[in-house]
């Protein structure tokens, strides 16, 4: 079921095209609707003007998609996600968005606790029993290679192993959607690289519907189906690119040299 969420369109504009070619060919729902949404932040200081983060984004993520958003510091990507999320509404314009767990580029482990039992913190939430829980995320655990540090405190595990748990804690919440905010943003260069095809390996093993935002066009292209561009602030969608390179993708791909290319000369302009 998606949460509708609604805004009087006043002053509201419209720059990205409703639905891609791929989500119509294939006659997939939305799993994600933004239509002409805008959103004001309030002043930071007494005598300053209000903040427009986002003005008029129109943005469709089909069910099954991943949609990259890219943008250059403080163009609203992180908004964008928490008004998908339903953790913010818009000022104008509407939302729609099926039921949405958020993964913070922070992994925002529980310090005290074993890394299954971080990764089961949703299951447990949701009522079940710690035995019940932990049954349940173990295996996801050494799926993602993490076999013998079920029981390791975060402080014992390195970055890359730190976010693998935060992706699985954010799998087993169930929710249909997965919003990914800079996952691998707090991680060095080699990390990242390593992550972003462990990362593309476990969406192919388990495909599920993913609205990324991050500031590594390289990043976004390895990973999405569609990599959205957005403006300086206030972010409004300037370009839309359709990456249909083969997966698994290599950053010195052509077909991917090309479209960083043409998403820098955007960002650029």
């Amino acid at each position: 079921m998606q949460t509708r969420i609604t805004a009087p369109r006043e002053g509201s504009r419209s720059e990205a095209p409703r639905a891609s070619a791929r989500q119509a060919d294939a006659g997939m729902g939305a799993a994600v609707r933004l239509d002409g949404v805008v959103k004001h932040f309030a002043p930071v200081r007494r005598g300053s003007v209000p903040v427009t983060a986002l003005d008029g984004v129109t943005l469709d993520v089909g069910e099954g998609e991943i949609v990259a958003v890219v943008g250059p510091s403080g163009c609203g990507k992180t908004t964008l996600l928490e008004l998908a999320c339903g953790l913010i509404a818009p000022d104008a314009g509407t939302v729609e968005a099926a039921p949405a767990a958020l993964m913070a580029q922070s992994d925002l482990l529980l310090p005290w606790a074993s890394a299954v039992d971080n990764a089961a913190l949703a299951l447990r939430v949701a009522g079940l029993s710690r035995a019940a829980a932990r049954e349940r995320a173990a295996p996801l655990l050494r799926d993602f290679g993490l076999a013998g540090f079920e029981r390791a405190r975060p402080h014992e595990l390195s970055g890359g192993m730190r976010q693998r748990v935060a992706f699985a804690r954010t799998l087993l919440a169930g929710r249909p959607l997965l919003c990914l905010d800079e996952p691998f943003g707090a991680l060095d260069a080699l990390t990242r690289q390593e992550m972003q095809s462990w990362l593309a390996g476990a969406l192919a093993a388990d495909p599920r519907t993913v609205l990324l935002v991050t500031h590594d066009v390289e990043e976004a292209l390895v990973l999405a189906d569609r990599v959205v561009v957005l403006s300086p602030r206030p972010g409004r969608a300037v370009a839309t690119l359709t990456v249909e390179a083969p997966r698994p993708r290599r950053r010195t791909d052509p077909a991917l040299v090309a479209l960083r290319e043409r998403a820098l000369s955007e960002l650029r302009a």
